[in-house]
């Protein structure tokens, strides 16, 4: 049997997460607010509905996503740490400590492109068997489209990342490096970063059974084409780390949600 790594215990104090923590946190909170007007224009009819002024929305979301996500964000550094998972770049300019990994900020760009390219592909021979939109989406003008989903963007390639990448992929490696008492083989990093890359799929169910009901074709173009995209941010989040993912997520968001719009009002 071959021998096994012994896993290291982390000595790292945790101020230095900390600080990363918060910061993350505070990102993610003014994410959550450019999310809003997206979702507006996906789902007017429920902000047609909205017991409080939006505003006051606006405001409750972002605390809220500013205390959540710097917990998970804190909880994810800490177990990344025993792990090999992290925040690189951000561990550097903050805490100077020393940059292990190369980050390669370019090949996160192609990869988030090539994905969203691939979602755009299989979406033109899944569409056609789609049932009918249930609420499509407000019209407006290509720029005003194309503007909000450039503001989604950040929510997807930032609060995206950290809850499936940062917290779930970490705490699914973690655990089992904790358990076996060893640092984690190759494969449980692509177990993690599969079922990471399901779960954000399965993530978006709730907007598309809005849009058109879930039915066996809405479910598996959403799962199938979300799952493609994430297996590539998982991957980046082992091998280039945290930031690299969120720019591939970030660079894939654009070109779906921002070209995608505009060359669909030019055509």
């Amino acid at each position: 049997m071959a021998a096994t790594t012994p896993l290291p215990v982390s000595t790292a104090p945790w101020k230095p997460d900390l600080k990363i923590a918060v910061l993350l946190g505070v990102v993610s909170a003014l994410a959550v607010a450019a999310l809003i007007p997206y979702l507006v224009q996906l789902m007017p009819d429920k902000f047609a509905k909205l017991p409080v002024p939006l505003p006051v929305l606006v405001v409750a979301q972002s605390l809220q996503a500013l205390v959540l996500m710097g917990l998970t964000s804190l909880a994810g550094l800490r177990m990344g740490r025993r792990v090999g998972l992290g925040a690189p770049l951000l561990q550097r300019w903050i805490n100077r400590e020393p940059l292990v990994i190369a980050p390669r900020p370019l090949q996160a760009i192609l990869l988030g492109v090539a994905a969203a390219l691939g979602v755009v592909a299989l979406s033109a021979g899944i569409d056609p068997f789609l049932p009918p939109m249930l609420h499509p989406p407000a019209k407006s003008g290509a720029g005003e489209s194309a503007l909000n989903g450039f503001l989604a963007s950040f929510y997807g390639g930032i609060a995206e990342e950290l809850q499936l990448r940062l917290f779930l992929m970490t705490l699914m490696v973690w655990l089992v490096a904790v358990l076996r008492k060893a640092r984690p083989s190759p494969r449980v990093y692509g177990i993690a970063i599969a079922m990471a890359a399901l779960l954000f799929g399965v993530g978006h169910l709730p907007a598309a059974d809005h849009v058109w009901g879930l039915d066996a074709v809405v479910v598996v173009r959403t799962v199938l084409l979300n799952s493609i995209a994430g297996l590539a941010f998982g991957w980046l989040y082992w091998k280039r780390g945290l930031e690299m993912a969120i720019l591939a997520h970030f660079s894939a968001d654009i070109v779906l949600h921002v070209l995608a719009p505009l060359v669909a009002k030019a055509a």
